[in-house]
Order: structure tokens, then C-alpha cells, then sequence
């Protein structure tokens, strides 16, 4: 077993943090001349061009499975998860946007119960349950701020969730190699239609951000596969929340988006449920194989 660098690994956790936060001004920042469609249908060309070297030293035999249904559950949901993200982007602040993305892990056990069909531990609804009230006081209590936006933002966060149990599922048979592909293949493949019908001339200066969102998602990956290299998930996962903060930075600075103090508690709150959520699933996991083994397979890749 590798030594842990703790240091290190919580670095390169921020510096995931880092790029996946501007990865989300990118987008908005260009999400009014660029349609979404298109600036998903970009993201995921790029991905598969990335791909291209690793693709020509396989053998079309490394690309066999006996899994393609939950490549494809996986895949399309992955598709849903950025096509939420992005258009909510586009209408509402970077930090809320950002934050109810973040709301993945709390919908996890629902997932599990839904599609796994395991029956998930009593506890595991309470982070749930109080991060949802921390989402209603980000919208605002009395929902006067309340937008279908929001709505959308959250439903990224439950497609996210799909998408770290679809990845985890198939991390037990499948090389992370292979999946990467399929999801990229299939996420594009999902919205080809979409840009079709929604193409327009895209506008030259947007052109190193569409560069910048595609090539992000490699980018995170490669991060955050170091991250869990260097340390325990224990260590990385709260890390992740630093994207919030990131992100509420960006808004402030870029787009004058500053929330307010009932705003602030409900994100104190979403980020303290995600903790103890992932606190709470990572509690059977003491010892180092355990550990170990939750360091090979990242399940947050979306």
C-alpha cells in the first residue's frame, strides 16, 4: 500500500475543486451566446477526442461488456446530471446552482433503494431529510424565490446520484477505462439530437471556454483519481465542498450574486448533511482493504 500523504492528497482534492467550480462560470459565462445543447454536445466530443489515444491501443475486444445496461443507466444519467447543471446555470446564481448539484450524496440512499433494491439503514434518511430543509431555506422560505430553475439545479443532484451509484456498481467488473468511454459515447450520443435542433453559429470568443468546460471533466477525473491515491476518501470527500465556496466566490465576482444570511444557513446546512451522509456510508469501512478499495474507485465521476 502506498503511504499516505495527506497533504497531497487534500491538495489535488482542491484542485478538483478548483477546476470543476470554473468549469461551471465557464459555462454560464457563455450560456448566453452558446446554446446548452451545444455546449454539451461539445463537452462530451471533447471528451471522446481525449480518449482517442487510449482508443487506438485497444483492441476492439477491451471494449466488450457484459454490462451495457448499466453503462446506459449510467450514461444517461451522467447526460442529465450536466444538461440540468448547465441550464439551471444559465438562470439562476453560480453558488445555488453549484449547491444543489452538490446535493448528489444526500439523494444516494434513494437511489440505492430505488435501483439496487437494497434496504438502506434507518440513519441513512436523516442527512436526506436535513438537507432538504437546508435546499427550502436557499430557495427561500416563503418560495417567493423560488424558480423552475431551482428546480432543475436539484434534479442535477438526484441524477448525480444515479450516476455515483451507476459508477460504483459497475467499478466491481468494469476497468475505469471503459467506463469513461461508454459514458462519454453515450452522453454524446444523447445529445446529438438535442444540439441539432438547437444549433446556432457559435460566436469565436466562446471558443476556449467550450475547450475549457470539455476538457474539465478529464481534468477532474485525473484530480480527484490522484486525491484518493494520496489519502482516504474520509479525508477527500469533505474537500469536495470547497467547490461551493469556489463557486459563491465566482458568482460574487463576476456576477455581483451575493447570498443572503438565510441563503447562507440553508448552504451551511446542505453541506453538513452531505458530510454526515458520507460520513454514514463510510462507516462499515474500517479497515484498510475497505479503505483501500474505496480509494481505487472514486464514485463521484459524473
Amino acid at each position: 500500500m502506498q503511504t499516505e500523504n495527506i497533504p497531497k492528497g487534500v491538495a489535488y482534492a482542491l484542485a478538483t475543486a478548483v477546476v470543476a467550480s470554473t468549469a461551471g462560470a465557464a459555462s454560464k459565462l457563455i450560456s448566453s451566446d452558446v446554446p446548452v445543447p451545444v455546449i454539451v454536445l461539445a463537452q462530451y466530443f471533447i471528451c471522446l477526442l481525449l480518449m482517442l489515444p487510449w482508443l487506438l491501443k485497444r483492441s476492439v475486444a477491451s471494449l466488450k461488456t457484459e454490462r451495457m445496461g448499466a453503462h446506459l443507466v449510467r450514461g444517461v444519467t451522467g447526460w442529465l446530471c450536466f444538461y440540468a447543471y448547465y441550464q439551471a446555470l444559465a438562470y439562476i446564481p453560480l453558488v445555488e446552482a453549484t449547491l444543489l448539484r452538490n446535493t448528489g450524496p444526500l439523494f444516494v440512499p434513494l437511489v440505492v433503494w430505488l435501483w439496487m433494491k437494497f434496504k438502506v439503514p434507518g440513519k441513512a434518511w436523516g442527512p436526506m431529510l436535513l438537507g432538504f430543509i437546508g435546499v427550502l431555506m436557499i430557495l427561500k422560505p416563503d418560495f417567493n424565490g423560488i424558480s423552475i430553475w431551482h428546480l432543475v439545479g436539484l434534479t442535477s443532484g438526484l441524477f448525480l446520484a444515479f450516476s455515483m451509484v451507476g459508477t460504483r456498481a459497475l467499478s466491481s467488473t468494469e476497468p475505469s477505462s471503459r467506463i469513461m468511454f461508454f459514458y462519454f459515447l453515450i452522453s454524446f450520443l444523447c445529445s446529438l439530437p438535442m444540439a441539432i435542433l438547437h444549433w446556432r453559429e457559435i460566436p469565436l470568443w466562446t471558443l476556449p471556454y467550450l475547450l475549457y468546460v470539455g476538457g474539465s471533466i478529464c481534468i477532474t477525473m485525473w484530480l480527484y483519481t490522484q486525491a484518493y491515491t494520496w489519502t482516504r476518501a474520509s479525508v477527500v470527500a469533505p474537500v469536495n465542498y470547497c467547490g461551493v465556496v469556489f463557486a459563491g466566490l465566482l458568482g460574487w465576482w463576476g456576477w455581483g450574486h451575493i447570498p443572503d444570511a438565510v441563503a447562507f444557513m440553508g448552504m451551511a446546512l446542505v453541506i453538513s448533511a452531505g458530510l454526515l451522509s458520507i460520513y454514514i456510508n463510510s462507516r462499515p469501512e474500517k479497515s484498510v482493504d475497505s479503505d483501500t478499495d474505496q480509494q481505487k474507485r472514486p464514485s463521484t465521476v459524473s
